[in-house]
């Protein structure tokens, strides 16, 4: 009785600091994607500078996504298993350093390596602060990974705000600036695994314990299956953006590099603002539908884009970025009420996922415009969405929630 009675005051604790502890979380993830957005945002100054192809530009992508893609399965699982509080630190101390090799790379090989150890710091800090944001979120699951996203959607739609306006005027060393910031990130993750480890697990341990899924393993592996396919739609179609959209916007339409760097900030604004509406109306409505509206709904969208005018390039890219930005949250509370207490080898899965989709679009986007010219990308990439047609196959889940406490 005591036992039970320690466990529950551990649960209360928890409860009381978990506002703080989302807002914290979601800061570093603003930071952290924040320091991620400098390298795609410094593109258009290295391709110059090194007289990069855009095949080694989709490279340098794929360098620094697949790394970030490859260990957040395993480290998901691993936390689920063995929960590491303070290796979120440590993977900003990951990406602290990459950003320093970043600000003073001489070769192509460097840039490279420095890509490299961004994304390893990525892969350690997404699948475990994913788990955190479950932990604090009180059984509001959708509102939680909401409140995470947005400050990863905010943090990359800074990055060609930074370049723009700091970058592209004192050069490609200017980036070390940005090292304080990562020290800034370790020292609130230092706190963030303090509670963690005193509070955050014995809550997530609890949350998994009061949950039961309605749905036979067959159902739930058909429904991964289908969700790693719109994940697969949704990253391969914002790799255009994140990559290219500069590069579309100054050769279509003849804009200056700060010019097309403020267009792609509007794009990723409305996409911060879509991740964060997004899971509070799946935890009203139902994840399903958000998933199915958010992937397939933005077709109209992107079939109009590459025939649009600037400013209804513009414009268009607002509900594109609100629309397909939405679906994530949903996505990642979805399978995790798919498989209750693999909070962090789901998150590892669809974070990975989403960083390798990114990688290889990135890589074969590359080839694609070398070869095609960089408006064929988009023409091909607007009817990537279509694939949102398979949510029709998710099945209806229904689960027992947590009791308030938890």
């Amino acid at each position: 009785m005591n036992e039970s009675a320690l466990r529950l005051a551990g649960v209360h604790a928890a409860g009381r600091t978990a506002v703080a502890v989302l807002a914290a979380i979601s800061f570093c993830h603003l930071l952290n994607d924040m320091m991620q957005s400098l390298l795609p945002a410094l593109y258009p100054m290295l391709k110059s500078r090194y007289q990069m192809s855009f095949g080694q530009i989709g490279l340098l992508t794929f360098t620094f996504q697949f790394t970030a893609s490859l260990l957040q399965p395993m480290v998901g699982a691993m936390a689920d298993r063995t929960p590491r509080p303070y290796s979120l630190a440590t993977g900003m101390g990951f990406s602290l350093a990459g950003l320093l090799l970043l600000a003073f790379a001489g070769s192509y090989p460097l840039l490279l390596l420095a890509a490299a150890l961004i994304g390893t710091g990525s892969s350690v800090f997404h699948p475990e602060s994913s788990r955190v944001a479950r932990m604090a979120s009180g059984g509001r699951h959708g509102l939680a990974q909401s409140v995470f996203q947005v400050g990863g959607n905010l943090g990359s739609a800074c990055g060609p705000l930074l370049a723009a306006f700091i970058v592209l005027p004192y050069g490609q060393s200017s980036v070390a600036w940005f090292s304080a910031v990562a020290l800034l990130g370790m020292f609130v993750l230092f706190h963030v695994g303090h509670w963690y480890k005193t509070h955050g697990i014995t809550r997530l341990k609890h949350a998994a314990r009061t949950r039961h899924i309605e749905a036979s393993p067959r159902r739930v592996a058909g429904a991964i299956a289908v969700l790693l396919a719109l994940i697969f739609s949704k990253y391969f179609y914002l790799a255009s953006i994140t990559s290219y959209y500069t590069f579309y916007l100054i050769g279509h339409f003849h804009q200056s590099v700060r010019s097309a760097q403020l267009h792609l900030f509007v794009f990723l604004a409305a996409a911060a603002i879509g991740g964060f509406v997004g899971g509070p109306i799946g935890d009203r409505i139902g994840s399903k539908k958000i998933i199915w509206v958010s992937i397939l709904g933005v077709l109209p969208f992107t079939l109009l884009l590459p025939h649009a005018s600037l400013l209804w390039t513009s414009v268009l890219s607002v509900p594109i970025g609100l629309i397909i930005a939405s679906a994530f949250p949903a996505i990642v509370v979805y399978a995790q009420d798919l498989l209750p207490g693999r909070t962090g080898a789901v998150a590892g899965l669809f974070f990975g996922l989403a960083f390798g989709m990114g990688s290889v679009g990135a890589a074969v986007l590359g080839k694609l415009a070398d070869h095609f010219g960089i408006d064929a990308v988009y023409q091909i990439c607007a009817f990537l969405p279509l694939i949102g047609l398979l949510a029709g196959f998710l099945p209806d889940v229904k689960h027992h929630p947590p009791p308030a406490e938890a």
